[in-house]
């Protein structure tokens, strides 16, 4: 593993800036305190800066040379409405508020290259630090766009990374095409009459059509889409009825539809409209369905996914850069990669023996209550990051 020494010499020190992140969790668009801390050691280590894109967003900007080409690296910040269960120094201090998903460790990454850049620029050209806001549902990277990141700090791709837990430490995954499905919700409420559940003939029970509707649209998986295509419609909740002599006038069903392709997102959408309104129809009924499409697929361009290999591959070698296995996960670096060039790269956590005393007893995984970043993942990560702007703002363009 070739990483650079001055990123494993400063570790420490940008660790501890992580735990303090880790123990001041703040949920989307209210990550002042993140903010601050991530702004006041930009200042610090000479960077500028431009705050409150997104709401909470930082940008800094790091110009080496004379060259115009520009790349952006990217970092969430924000927290899980969770409790946490470790109990260890560094637990989060405020109830119900968690990283459980590792933002703290892809902020503190990306602090350390941002200072291994503060000290040796080994490039030509800019490199913008986005670090952004509310990727947890409230599509902080959306609300970045609309505030003008791309037009303020134009740059010709921009590149993110996840932790992946489960995976030993000192691996990469990367691939061109999707890797992360589109998120949406759905909700569809029956009307029907209520009445006597011994006399069912005097009311129109909407309970029976919605569980023709829940096996009608597994029909649109299993015969509207094309086999090779991927997609999942889960309805995950069902509410009707108070008491168990009583027609219930109404049925609301509540669920989620991922898919890879936008194509294939229209199609289930429409076809799942037409299956609840002709299906309340067949039975007397009316429905209303709402659906809502929260992030898009996120889909690693081809050029920008194999450069990243390469670049993993020159720091762990070839046999530690793998496959990236698509998720049917959502991650709102999507709307980055809808605007620019770019990929979206896993780096592996571990298995969670890293975990300190005090943890919670239960896996090590994204959005579990236990989770904890695993800090030896800091120099490896800002090597990668380092590493990929060197080369790439070095690089002949084409």
């Amino acid at each position: 593993m070739k990483l650079i020494p001055e990123l494993v010499a400063a570790a420490p020190a940008i660790g501890a800036i992580r735990r303090d992140i880790h123990a001041h969790p703040e949920l989307c668009f209210e990550e002042k305190r993140t903010a601050d801390v991530v702004a006041a050691q930009l200042t610090q280590w000479g960077i500028p800066i431009h705050r409150g894109m997104g709401t909470t967003g930082v940008v800094g900007i790091v110009k080496a040379g004379t060259s115009s080409r520009a790349i952006g690296l990217r970092a969430d910040m924000d927290a899980l409405p969770m409790q946490e269960f470790n109990t260890f120094d560094h637990a989060s201090q405020h109830a119900g508020k968690m990283h459980a998903c590792g933002h703290d460790g892809h902020t503190a990454m990306l602090l350390a290259a941002a200072q291994q850049f503060s000290k040796q620029a080994n490039f030509d050209g800019t490199v913008y630090l986005i670090f952004q806001p509310a990727e947890e549902g409230g599509g902080g990277a959306r609300e970045m766009i609309k505030d003008g990141l791309f037009e303020q700090f134009p740059m010709e791709a921009v590149f993110g990374m996840h932790n992946w837990p489960g995976s030993e430490v000192g691996k990469f995954a990367v691939s061109a095409g999707p890797v992360m499905a589109s998120s949406n919700e759905f909700k569809i409420t029956i009307r029907g009459k209520g009445g006597h559940a011994a006399m069912p003939h005097n009311g129109l029970d909407p309970v029976p059509v919605a569980c023709q509707m829940v096996q009608a649209f597994q029909t649109i998986i299993s015969r509207n889409k094309k086999p090779i295509d991927a997609g999942v419609i889960s309805v995950t909740m069902v509410h009707a009825g108070e008491a168990t002599n009583v027609i219930p006038d109404s049925c609301e069903l509540q669920g989620t539809v991922r898919t890879f392709s936008i194509e294939v997102l229209d199609m289930i959408e429409q076809r799942m409209g037409e299956i609840a309104r002709h299906t309340a129809a067949a039975f007397g009924m009316e429905c209303s369905f709402e659906f809502r499409r929260n992030y898009p697929p996120t889909i690693n361009s081809a050029k920008e996914a194999e450069f990243a290999r390469q670049v993993m591959a020159s720091i762990v070698g070839d046999a530690n850069v793998g496959a990236q296995e698509p998720t049917m996960g959502a991650e709102d670096f999507a709307y980055m990669l809808m605007a620019k060039p770019g990929c979206y790269a896993f780096i592996a956590n571990g298995d969670g023996a890293h975990r300190e005393m005090g943890h919670g007893g239960g896996p090590c995984m994204l959005h579990n209550p236990s989770y904890d970043f695993n800090d030896s993942l800091i120099p490896l990560g800002a090597t990668y990051w380092v590493k990929l702007a060197e080369a790439w703002l070095a690089k002949q363009q084409n």
